[in-house]
């Protein structure tokens, strides 16, 4: 039996006792770094890079730019006059205002959807133009809006048609065969799919040609960008459509409770500043351990129309640009919030990119007393997106967390009532907290299996072993991949070693030929396991992990631009807070020791010296080209880490967090800074 499986589980009871409230919302590393003693250590981490240095770094300042131009996948008018007729077979699209046709009922309103490919990683849009042909001449204004809702081409009519948001571009005056170009950069900001809508205020018509029409008139997205080493990233990331070529898949564990907002006002006094930051928030409840959270999504101003819709988008988006495939959604209840979040989810999913997958993971702590028939109802309903994740047979891939909450047994005969009452194969992949106690158990029902894992380089030294008798028993496995754990009001955390967890389990991942990744958390803050942007992170972890996410699906890129990570506490681990806590958290038993160091993780083109400055003490060190990760003792003050080469300074990142001896709450989790994004 494996580390992993004999130290007690991260996540046992987690999901069930520290829901917040719901009454506030009626590289391929060929050495991995052992644990690091509080002197100075470093350890290349790869050598694959190093073979193209050479020729990479006389690419370094090349900026290229280029235009990618992409057809309607789908479009369609919608008439108020006549508000339950589909127009999807016309070869023409109509835009008019509410008095077109001397009614008051006249409006006319043209839906378009695309889908943008092929533009690099890392690119930076310049323009986006939305291009349409019209049939008449006219003097006529039309405005363009970003669509919010669900649509389809052949189903859409008046009463049904999908939300809309602001106007972001208009034209005015129209000639019959022209072309005329409504501004759209405001929204498209890379690959994926976009959908607009074209409103007009005239009592006169707009007639444009739809794709029905022919090629030559039909409308289009004309995408211009630069690229060169602007972007965030130290290497060309693939396109999509490359990385998911590969059979190799990477999803992200979503918890429904931490969306982007949960009340759309600026970061400032919004919920999370208020009552989850706030140690005294929700009435005093968190007190005890000096508040709920630690760390919170990015903030952003407040939004109008559907927001936590566009909350949603924006998450897989983020999501896409990593290089993710998709979400395991964490289904804790079958009705209320989370279940209308999962929904908005899985809605967003179908409308940035249908290619872009979720998994369905009923959660055995939440659901722990569900009925069967129930619970089968409720995934036969999500089911029904194309963007819920199934196999090329059509099987519908099911990853219940905790699934050893029911019996084998149990979810066999769960299986037979989706097929019976529904129509619905299911590939179960059950993800365990306890992997090698229930795998004899599951085997005969299970496609593929999956474990929660561990948050430290102790409790991941044998990553292997689990996947090779999964595979042995003829199985896929999802590896789990962290960062790290940090639970105050569990009164527990786990020693990450800044980075070493993070990058030991992807390594794992990648040696032993994982079918899956499964990142363990995309944003489940309560217990601080969280990849997607942050407050205290920005991108640091994501933008990490899109590197050997790469090194997993295709073979590690070259590392084209010069980029240094780094990490740290605010405090030293037996620093004592100065607010009154009565429940301090303490290192997971089987956890790596605690340590108290910085971390400068770089990614270079080419040797170069590093210097690092904690707290006034500076150290300068030879890093080689690659991989390289190097730690120092942490001290009071601030943190800062420059890359030079033959005197010339290529990155720096300095943390925007002060490291203090007297915290005013306990917080072990670590922050991480970065030189792509300063």
């Amino acid at each position: 039996m494996t580390m992993q499986s004999q130290r007690p589980s991260p996540r046992t009871g987690a999901r069930r006792r520290f829901l917040p409230s719901l009454a506030m919302v009626a590289a391929l590393g060929a050495t991995v770094l052992a644990t690091a003693p509080a002197s100075a250590t470093g350890t290349a981490l790869t050598g694959s890079a190093t073979a193209t240095a050479a020729t990479t770094t006389a690419m370094a300042g090349a900026v290229s730019t280029g235009e990618v131009s992409v057809a309607a996948t789908d479009d369609v008018f919608v008439s108020e006059a006549e508000p339950t007729k589909n127009f999807g077979t016309e070869v023409w699209m109509s835009v008019c205002g509410s008095a077109c046709g001397s009614s008051a009922t006249g409006e006319r309103v043209a839906l378009l959807r695309f889908t943008v490919s092929g533009l690099p990683a890392g690119a930076t849009i310049v323009t986006a133009s939305l291009g349409v042909t019209s049939a008449r001449t006219t003097d006529t204004t039309i405005s363009v809006r970003p669509v919010t809702g669900a649509w389809t081409e052949t189903g859409t009519t008046w009463n049904n048609r999908p939300a809309m948001g602001a106007i972001i571009g208009s034209h005015t005056g129209f000639a019959a065969g022209g072309t005329a170009t409504l501004d759209v950069s405001s929204v498209v900001k890379g690959n994926g799919t976009y959908a607009f809508a074209l409103t007009g205020t005239s009592a006169t018509t707009t007639v444009l040609h739809s794709s029905r029409a022919g090629t030559a008139v039909a409308p289009t997205l004309t995408v211009g960008y630069t690229e060169g080493t602007a972007g965030p990233l130290p290497f060309t990331i693939p396109t999509t459509s490359q990385l998911r070529a590969s059979g190799k898949k990477v999803f992200a564990h979503y918890f429904t409770p931490y969306p982007v907002s949960l009340d759309n006002k600026a970061p400032a006094e919004d919920y999370y500043t208020r009552n989850y930051l706030n140690p005294d928030g929700e009435s005093g409840k968190h007190s005890a351990y000096g508040g709920l959270l630690r760390d919170r999504p990015l903030g952003r101003d407040p939004l109008t129309g559907d927001w936590a819709l566009a909350d949603f988008a924006t998450e897989v988006r983020q999501a896409i640009a990593a290089g993710l495939d998709g979400f395991t959604v964490d289904i804790l209840s079958l009705t209320g919030t989370h279940w209308t979040r999962i929904q908005k989810l899985i809605q967003a999913a179908e409308s940035v990119d249908p290619g872009f997958k979720i998994v369905l993971m009923p959660d055995m702590n939440g659901l722990a007393s569900a009925d069967s028939a129930a619970l089968a109802d409720a995934v036969a309903t999500l089911a029904a997106s194309t963007s819920v994740y199934r196999l090329g047979d059509n099987r519908l891939v099911v990853a219940p967390f905790k699934a050893e909450g029911r019996t084998a047994a149990w979810w066999a005969d769960w299986m037979t009532t989706m097929e019976t009452r529904h129509g619905i194969k299911v590939a179960l992949v059950p993800c365990f907290l306890d992997f090698n106690k229930y795998r004899d158990a599951f085997s005969s029902i299970s496609y593929g299996f999956a474990n929660w894992g561990g948050r430290s380089p102790a409790a991941n030294s044998a990553l292997t072993t689990n996947i090779d008798r999964a595979h042995g028993m003829g199985k896929i496995w999802m590896q789990p991949v962290s960062v790290q754990d940090e639970r105050p009001n569990q009164g527990i955390y786990d020693e990450a070693a800044n980075t070493e967890n993070l990058r030991a389990t992807w390594q794992g991942a990648i040696d032993g030929k994982a079918d899956w990744v499964q990142l363990v958390t995309w944003n489940d803050y309560s217990e601080n396991t969280q990849f997607a942007p942050s407050r205290n992170a920005g991108w640091t972890y994501l933008d990490i992990s899109a590197y050997y996410l790469t090194c997993y699906k295709l073979g590690c890129p070259a590392v084209t631009k010069d980029v240094a990570y780094l990490t740290h506490r605010v405090h030293p681990v037996a620093a004592i807070p100065s607010y009154g806590e009565t429940k301090l958290m303490k290192l997971r038993s089987g956890s790596t020791q605690a340590r108290d160091t910085v971390e400068v993780l770089t990614m270079l083109t080419g040797a170069a010296k590093v210097t690092v400055d904690v707290g006034g003490t500076r150290q300068t060190y030879d890093a080689p080209a690659g991989v390289y990760a190097k730690t120092v003792p942490l001290k009071a003050g601030t943190a800062s880490a420059s890359v030079s080469r033959a005197s010339t300074v290529v990155a720096t990142a300095t943390s925007p967090f002060t490291i203090t001896t007297t915290p005013y709450v306990q917080d072990l989790h670590y922050r991480a800074a970065s030189s792509g994004r300063p």
